[in-house]
C-alpha cells in the first residue's frame, strides 16, 4: 500500500476547497480560487522537477500569489479573504525566514507551520465560498416569496 503524505492531503484538500469555490462560488471566491490552483500547480512542479530552487520558487510563489490575492481583496472586500492573506503573509515570512537563516525547510516546525497556513487558506476558501452560496440562496428564496406576494 502506498504512503499518502501530509503534503498530499492538504493539496488534495487544498484542490477540493478550490474546486467547490470555482463551482459554487462569486466571481472573488473564483478568481482566488484560480490563484491558489496556480500557487499549487507550481509549486508542486518545481518541487518534482527542480528541487535544488524549491525554496527561491516557494518564495516568490507565495509573493506573487499573496499579491494577487491583495488585489482581489481591494477588488471585491470579501471579509474572508482578510484570513486568507494573513495565512499567506505568514506562508511568506516562513520561506523568508528559512532562506534568510539557511535552514533546512525539513524540520518539524516548518512542516507545521506549512501544514496550519494551507489548512488555514483551504478553510478560508471553503467557508467564503459556503457563506456567498447561501447568501445567493436566502436572496433568491426572499425574491421568489416577494413574487409570489
Amino acid at each position: 500500500m502506498p504512503e499518502i503524505t501530509t503534503r498530499v492531503l492538504i493539496n488534495v484538500f487544498l484542490a477540493a476547497g478550490a474546486l467547490f469555490a470555482l463551482w459554487q462560488g462569486r466571481a472573488a471566491e473564483r478568481a482566488s480560487a484560480i490563484v491558489v490552483i496556480a500557487n499549487v500547480l507550481i509549486g508542486q512542479s518545481f518541487h518534482e522537477l527542480n528541487p535544488a530552487y524549491d525554496s527561491i520558487v516557494r518564495l516568490v510563489n507565495d509573493g506573487l500569489s499573496a499579491l494577487a490575492l491583495l488585489g482581489i481583496t481591494l477588488r471585491f472586500g470579501a471579509p474572508w479573504m482578510g484570513g486568507v492573506m494573513l495565512f499567506f503573509a505568514a506562508q511568506f515570512s516562513l520561506h523568508s525566514y528559512y532562506l534568510v537563516m539557511n535552514r533546512s525547510q525539513s524540520d518539524r516546525l516548518h512542516a507545521i507551520v506549512n501544514n496550519v497556513n494551507w489548512s488555514g487558506i483551504a478553510w478560508c476558501l471553503i467557508i467564503g465560498t459556503a457563506v456567498a452560496w447561501r447568501q445567493r440562496f436566502v436572496r433568491a428564496r426572499s425574491a421568489q416569496r416577494a413574487a409570489a406576494a
